[in-house]
């Protein structure tokens, strides 16, 4: 049995079929809750809140309820989510071929009881009526991070803005906070983002590592040198979902807290990238983890 949840995860579930340089595979399992899922469970338990077709296999429910992750609160009906991509040289952007919603569509949250009493949660990657409903679900959470595209900073801006400002942690990429505020500099963004409420603002650069400001700080944490990517399909829903696993498991947000919580979310994104889809973060084990935030650190000494 599985422990109580730590962090719930409000995300989508998918079917990927996926392209790369490194070759071509179909009927993957994807989508932001997965992997976002697989990494925070490395660190504390995590409950899942999202939803999936009536077509969705044995074998990939069998991936979904592993150790350490609660799927109680996934729904069932219609048809999967599913994309369908492939990356080029610039493994850092993704050409998207089919994008097919189906059963995410006219998904509403529906949060457990036990969920409702949640203190961490990461709402991933979503539309923000999906984000903003879960939130209003919610008792008294502590910590509230928000993740986002560039799809829902088009089509729903207001709504996204209401969204982030009832978060306390917002992580978006570089592109991204740009096109918010339409505005070349990041740190001009991430200063708005910050006028709008959060806490912390925390910039995703892909193999260039990640950029967290606060009020009175800033920090750079290091991309790791990885010598082959695979596949970097759900590496920053990685990088949320050890950010907030850590978190959850530290049961505290200070600075010092974030700026840990960040490197560790950079190492699951990077072991993510060296294999499709789930294949390598399946079996990661916390002593691989350790051993590679050893690693982090001595690339960031001087």
């Amino acid at each position: 049995m599985n422990e109580v949840p730590q962090l719930i995860i409000l995300g989508s579930i998918a079917v990927d079929d996926i392209e790369t340089p490194f070759g071509k595979k179909d009927g993957l399992i994807g989508g932001s809750a997965v992997y976002a899922a697989y990494s925070a469970r490395l660190f504390a338990p995590v409950g899942l809140v999202s939803i999936v077709g009536d077509d969705f296999s044995k074998d990939k429910w069998k991936l979904l309820n592993r150790k350490n992750i609660d799927i109680s609160g996934i729904q069932v009906g219609g048809k999967t989510f599913h994309w369908q991509g492939y990356y080029e040289h610039d493994m850092n952007a993704a050409q998207t071929i089919v994008t097919d919603l189906n059963c995410l569509e006219s998904f509403e949250p529906e949060l457990p009881e036990g969920y409702r009493k949640a203190k961490f949660v990461f709402l991933g990657n979503t539309h923000p009526a999906q984000q903003m409903k879960f939130i209003e679900q919610l008792e008294a959470p502590e910590i509230i991070a928000v993740d986002t595209m560039n799809l829902w900073i088009k089509n729903t801006r207001d709504l996204l803005v209401q969204v982030i400002r009832r978060a306390n942690i917002i992580v978006i990429n570089e592109a991204e906070v740009r096109e918010l505020f339409n505005t070349a500099s990041i740190v001009k963004a991430a200063q708005e983002l910050l006028a709008l409420g959060p806490g912390y603002v925390i910039i995703k650069k892909g193999e260039h590592g990640a950029l967290m400001f606060t009020e009175k700080s800033h920090f750079s944490a290091p991309g790791y040198p990885l010598e082959t990517v695979k596949d970097p399909t759900g590496c920053g829903d990685c990088f949320g979902g050890g950010l907030m696993g850590y978190i959850a498991k530290a049961g505290e947000v200070t600075d010092a807290v974030l700026r840990r919580a960040i490197v560790y979310g950079s190492v699951c994104a990077s072991y993510n990238a060296e294999d499709f889809g789930l294949g390598r973060i399946l079996n990661i084990k916390k002593k691989d983890i350790e051993a590679r935030y050893k690693e982090f650190r001595e690339i960031r000494s001087f």
